[in-house]
């Protein structure tokens, strides 16, 4: 006989049922439910009323607890319903509607539809995200916080570089302006906002803001006798424009630095391309989840690498491979602070810049990881100083090799710098031109629609 347990609903847009424990089919509903209006998980029964194989709360808890994982940000769950049936026991979880953006582990956005968790692209993410609350966390008053806790200092320099980059902007009062970005609240108590860019010990109150860098003597943790340790660790404390200041300073001391001759000018080297490791620093800053607790930033320094890792993952849609042409922020108002700051200098470019300055260095380009709920880019400093021809070299057509001889010099070109340079060409012949090179692997392809351009690869 089905088992049957009052209060109960069909399966539809609100009601999901798994008789069995498959975290990445729960994990599914989990995002579509918190990514529209919430709903209810029955976990142990089928929709006709037969008992499946979770028959305790532990097990029903370790399912969930598996499937919760495969969410980023994680989804949460609430209001337990035990209820015994005749065989074994049911579990009924409520998911609620969340102000984040959830997404699986392969990057896939799902929303219910009815029955189904119907996965939707960028453009649909985009409508998605404005229909829903952001910023939340930002936005929370800190408890314990006073408007004396900020750093009067730091923000007379941030109004200062702010008014510098919007000249025209009416001039407000000061305390009216840090309502306005979200910094105080209306009863001038400092926000998340607030003490993460002008705090003057906003670990006090927020533990997790600090930066940590290490140096190792080795390719492996290890210090300078060959140990397990490392040969210089410093912490970064204090409101966020001052964590990158000093975190910058310190790798610029770290790095090894050599003069170069180019023509009758001596230049200095770093060991990285310095505009391409304050991309990697400020992003870790500006898009790290401040909600995770326990964890900081990390900057480990190699002899062959560096590794910088920010806690919390690709937010949303954000995936390692559409890293490059989607972009989303989680800290939309850090982001725009520290922008008008003049720590970034444009939005929404600073992976394109940041590849484009390792490669026309001579480094591999910069690898991109999101294991778990951390997100690290790492930079190598192999140079290839004297690279010898390529076997495609003496595979090109006329076109390409004038589009190479370009890039040399230029750094890179885009779909219009190459039909000026072969005006006499179709746009489409060019097109596949540009294609062609990039699936040899000789150009790499950055930025996305009118800011596409190719760079050596």
């Amino acid at each position: 006989m089905p088992a049957t347990i009052s209060g109960l609903q069909k399966p539809g847009q609100h009601w999901a049922y798994f008789p069995d424990g498959h975290p990445e089919t729960i994990a599914e509903t989990l995002v579509a439910f918190a990514n529209s209006e919430g709903g209810s998980l029955v976990l142990g029964l089928d929709a006709e009323g037969k008992l499946g194989s979770i028959y305790t709360d532990d097990e029903a808890a370790d399912v969930l607890r598996s499937a919760e994982r495969l969410c980023r940000p994680p989804v949460r769950t609430s209001d337990w319903q035990n209820h015994a049936v005749s065989g074994g026991a049911v579990v009924v979880v409520r998911v609620d509607r969340s102000g984040d953006m959830h997404a699986l582990e392969d990057g896939r956005v799902l929303v219910r539809r009815g029955t189904d968790n119907a996965p939707i692209d960028s453009s649909d993410v985009d409508r998605l995200l404005a229909a829903r609350p952001s910023g939340e966390f930002e936005l929370q008053p800190v408890p314990g916080a006073r408007r004396d806790d900020l750093d009067e200092n730091v923000v007379e320099d941030y109004l200062e570089r702010r008014q510098k980059r919007n000249p025209r902007h009416t001039i407000l009062p000061k305390d009216k302006l840090l309502q306005q970005i979200g910094a105080l609240t209306e009863e001038n108590v400092p926000t998340v906002t607030g003490l993460l860019l002008f705090g003057k010990e906003p670990q006090l109150f927020l533990p997790q803001s600090r930066a940590i860098f290490v140096k190792f003597a080795d390719t492996q943790p290890r210090g300078p006798e060959g140990t397990l340790g490392y040969g210089r660790r410093e912490e970064f404390l204090g409101p966020l424009p001052l964590i990158i200041d000093r975190a910058w300073r310190v790798i610029w001391e770290e790095m090894d630095k050599r003069a170069v001759v180019k023509g009758l000018q001596r230049q200095e080297e770093t060991e990285y391309p310095s505009n391409a490791v304050r991309e990697a620093l400020v992003n870790a800053v500006a898009h790290r989840d401040y909600r995770i607790t326990g964890r900081s930033i990390e900057i480990r320094m190699y002899t062959d690498r560096m590794e910088i890792t920010s806690p919390g993952g690709l937010p949303a849609h954000i995936t390692v491979d559409n890293l490059v042409e989607e972009h989303y922020s989680r800290n939309p108002r850090l982001v725009n602070g520290l922008y008008q700051w003049g720590y970034i200098e444009e939005l929404g470019l600073g992976i394109d810049r940041m590849i484009e300055d390792m490669v026309n260095a001579g480094h591999p380009p910069p690898k991109f990881e999101s294991p778990g709920h951390r997100f690290t880019v790492t930079l190598y400093n192999a140079r290839d100083e004297a690279r010898p021809p390529e076997p495609w070299e003496n595979n090109m057509n006329e076109r390409q090799l004038k589009a190479l001889e370009y890039v040399q010099r230029n750094g890179s070109i885009s779909n219009g710098d190459y039909r000026q340079l072969c005006q006499h060409v179709g746009p489409e012949t060019l097109r596949l031109d540009l294609v062609d090179m990039v699936n040899r692997g000789v150009l790499l392809k950055i930025g996305d629609k009118r800011g596409t351009r190719y760079i050596l690869k």
